[in-house]
């Protein structure tokens, strides 16, 4: 197999010696550098992922494997990020059980005569172009999706140039189309053809991927206000990162924060959420996350905003965490309901730790968890994970994990303790399963009895060790890495947010290079 996003083609000393692979996100017969952004763009209503092996034409060799999926409407990052990550699985599974059997033999791309796929050539911007005087709701959000999260789409915004992504409908709101007619939190609203549609984020000339109303701050405070209620899902569609929902018994609680950052606002008011959230008659509470990522800990990009505004990045990292700590406590802290955390897509840094904060933590199969925050410049970590950690795993795990810095696959969080279960199946399946297991918890008779263990629990553990101590001795390692002399984690969050290319694999993965390392033996 080659490795994944390959922007050169493999030489031919290789390809023609060795049997390469390759995945490319679309149908038998597509060839091209924009697959999934055309089939997005163009309404296409099936596509798939093709595995085929390299040769001297791009993308045109014998297919070994081939699955299709129905293309649901949404951003080209989800789709990469949930079906074809999905069909990729299976299709190189299948290609490589294929190659080891000695027998199948590929079919030459010449031999699928009905094949929908066509070469079609890299996808730039003048084919993105936004006519927001022509084109309707729906042309908007296929342009904005098929080019999300790379490379954005490009237009203006108060007639600053920008590119536009994270884009949400509006079903209610009109204006003069082209018009900035509404901003609610960190999103704003433009009208289009027939209806509106709410820009989540942009990237500015010369600056970085922020939420709409950080980017043009100033021009935002003009713009009318457009809040929501309550925290109760609305009923039309509309740009609502926080909703709430009720199964009979049992609370759902839903944040969709784009790629899994929580900057601090969003941290308050998803406290907020939670704490009236706690106030309803559910026994049991269910934190669903986003779409694609439950929770990836603090905004980086809105803090290197700081950084490059004033240069307050410390400042705001530290309000950052401390809204993030108070997020966890908040659900620690819940006494009346068993609250769970379930995990649809991926969490990292301290988006692990704040769902460790929940009694239960449920993951679908494909998903990834990175609990350590290391990697950033050595950051220590907070979201009281010196309290979370080792009382699920044991202290000497708790130490591997946060020193050897590796994923966990679902399977193997739970196998060591980390989290509780993982279900199988695709993000509907996975969200029918949750509801299903959250209501039989909901009707348990011994309930009661299981809510008392948790209380007089936490209230022995606060007696050992409170919770303010553990807090306390994160935050004193934390102020060391946003205020100290050691400039690494600035560093390592600068060349992170500017998508800075790594100069060589990180030594933690590269185990091969340690002295004395040996290949493992197979026994």
């Amino acid at each position: 197999m080659w490795p994944p996003y390959l922007r050169r083609a493999i030489p031919e000393s290789i390809w023609s010696r060795c049997v390469c692979l390759i995945v490319h996100p679309g149908i038998v017969g597509d060839r091209g550098p924009s697959a999934l952004d055309w089939a997005i763009q163009e309404g296409e209503g099936e596509w798939g992922v093709t595995v085929l092996q390299a040769q001297a034409q791009m993308d045109a060799g014998p297919v070994w494997a081939t699955l299709n999926f129905a293309l649901r409407s949404a951003r080209k990052s989800s789709i990469y990020r949930h079906e074809v990550t999905q069909a990729a699985s299976e299709a190189v599974l299948l290609a490589v059980q294929r190659f080891e059997s000695g027998r199948f033999v590929p079919t030459a791309l010449a031999a699928w005569p009905h094949a929908r796929g066509r070469l079609r050539p890299l996808m730039k911007q003048s084919d993105r172009l936004l006519d927001w005087q022509r084109d309707d709701t729906a042309a908007v959000l296929r342009k904005i999706n098929a080019a999300d999260g790379y490379p954005g789409v490009a237009d203006s915004l108060f007639d600053q140039p920008c590119h536009l992504f994270d884009v949400w409908p509006e079903a209610s709101l009109r204006g003069t189309p082209g018009a900035v007619i509404a901003r609610r939190e960190t999103a704003l609203l433009r009208a289009t053809l027939d209806g509106a549609v709410w820009i989540g984020h942009v990237k500015r000339a010369d600056s970085i991927k922020l939420p709409a109303t950080l980017a043009f701050e100033s021009e935002a405070k003009a713009v009318p206000c457009a809040p929501l209620n309550d925290w109760w899902r609305a009923d039309a569609a509309t740009w609502q990162d926080i909703a709430y929902e009720e199964q009979g018994a049992v609370g759902f609680l839903r944040f969709e924060f784009y790629n899994g950052a929580m900057a601090t606002s969003q941290c308050e008011r998803l406290r907020a959420a939670l704490a009236w959230a706690k106030k309803r008659p559910v026994h049991v509470l269910v934190l669903t996350g986003g779409q694609d990522f439950w929770s990836n800990g603090i905004h980086l990009n809105v803090i290197e905003a700081a950084s490059l505004a004033d240069g307050s990045a410390a400042d705001e990292s530290w309000r950052n965490i401390n809204a993030m700590n108070d997020l966890a406590l908040e659900l620690i802290g819940t006494e009346q309901q068993i609250t769970v955390a379930a995990l649809g897509g991926n969490v990292g840094a301290g988006g692990c730790f704040l769902a460790r904060a929940a009694d239960l933590v449920w993951t679908r199969e494909t998903v990834i968890l990175n609990p350590h925050y290391k990697n950033m410049g050595n950051l220590y970590g907070s979201e009281y994970w010196t309290y979370l950690l080792p009382r699920r795993v044991g202290e000497e795990a708790a130490h591997a994990i946060m020193r050897d810095r590796q994923p966990l696959t679902a399977q193997r969080a739970v196998e060591i303790g980390f989290t509780d279960a993982w279900i199988p199946g695709d993000r509907v399946a996975f969200g029918i399963e949750v509801a299903r297991r959250a209501g039989r918890l909901a009707a348990e008779p011994e309930l009661s009895s299981r809510l008392a263990v948790k209380r007089e629990t936490r209230a022995r553990d606060e007696l050992i060790k409170p919770l303010a101590a553990y807090r306390e001795e994160e935050l004193a390692q934390m102020r060391r890495n946003f205020y100290g002399f050691d400039p690494s984690y600035h560093i390592a969050r600068h060349h992170f947010v500017q998508k800075s290319l790594a100069s060589w694999t990180p030594r933690h993965l590269a185990r091969h290079r340690d002295l004395g390392w040996t290949i493992p033996s197979s026994d």
